[in-house]
């Protein structure tokens, strides 16, 4: 988050590009955010508009591949969890995440963390599109380089005794490795059996030739907009930082083996790269 009153450039284009998925990409879709665009609100027409016009250049079909494919492996992890009685969701960094609006998952509670003024936009543009705050969802507003997470989550009923699923998607790469720590940390304090996926954005000698000219492309842009990226993660390096957290590791996934090998049966240009990094791991059960 910028701190201007709005959401990060790259929140909008997250958002963006997952809104042009199921407007400019074929079937089968990777995964269907149908909120997206009315969240966008003014923002849409601009920001879906060079995915409508240039859908093809690779940069742009590569963030419909990164975006869609992230939010679908998260969310089919998140529906094992709740499978198993898991009914806390903690979305940090929420951004324009729409779970809480297009689920009908009863019984799951989900805390959308993020910075007071990303949060304050978001409501409005709800307010504006005419979508409702289910029952279901508690915004937790804070201010990650001031604020104590695990704090602020119990002021908002947060159970830190039960087991909770987190998502923190699209904001290690703009971290550095001690504020990544940081939040590991607190996490890696929740209860045994909570789980937690995140991407990460691999270091330059394990991206392929399509991962690497996306960040040629796009991580100048990013740095321009005040988000330079930081931190990059090979499979090793992020387990062992997991595990001094906490955490045991349940699976690394890349873009291409994170979701059902039919999804990559298209028509279209979207198609994985060696880019970047989905992880899933759980919260140990701390040795007496």
């Amino acid at each position: 988050m910028i701190d201007n009153g709005r959401p990060s450039q790259t929140a909008l284009t997250a958002a963006a590009a997952r809104a042009a998925h199921l407007i400019v990409d074929a079937d089968p879709p990777i995964f269907a955010d149908t909120l997206a665009c009315a969240i966008l609100g003014d923002e849409a027409e601009e920001l879906i508009g060079y995915h409508r016009t240039r859908g093809e250049h690779p940069i742009l079909s590569g963030a419909r591949a990164a975006a869609t494919v992230r939010s679908r492996f998260t969310e089919d992890r998140l529906a094992e969890a709740a499978s198993r009685g898991v009914t806390q969701y903690v979305i940090l960094g929420a951004g324009l995440d729409s779970y809480a609006y297009r689920s009908t998952s009863a019984g799951t509670q989900v805390f959308e963390v993020d910075h007071p003024g990303t949060q304050r936009w978001k409501r409005r543009r709800l307010e504006e599109a005419g979508i409702a705050l289910p029952n279901s969802l508690t915004f937790v507003p804070i201010d990650f380089e001031n604020d104590s997470l695990s704090g602020a989550l119990a002021g908002a009923g947060f159970d830190p005794s039960r087991p909770a699923f987190v998502s923190w998607l699209g904001v290690t790469m703009y971290l550095t490795r001690e504020a990544i720590a940081d939040v590991l940390t607190e996490v890696g304090g929740f209860a045994a059996g909570s789980e937690i996926v995140l991407d990460s954005m691999l270091p330059a000698e394990l991206r392929d030739a399509s991962g690497q000219a996306y960040v040629e492309g796009v991580a100048p842009m990013a740095a321009e907009h005040g988000e330079p990226w930081l931190s990059f993660f090979g499979p090793e390096d992020l387990s062992a930082l997991l595990e001094k957290h906490g955490f045991g590791l349940i699976r690394h996934a890349g873009t291409r083996d994170a979701v059902d090998a039919g999804l990559w049966e298209r028509a279209d240009t979207v198609r994985p790269s060696g880019l970047s990094l989905l992880t899933h791991a759980t919260v140990l059960v701390r040795a007496r």
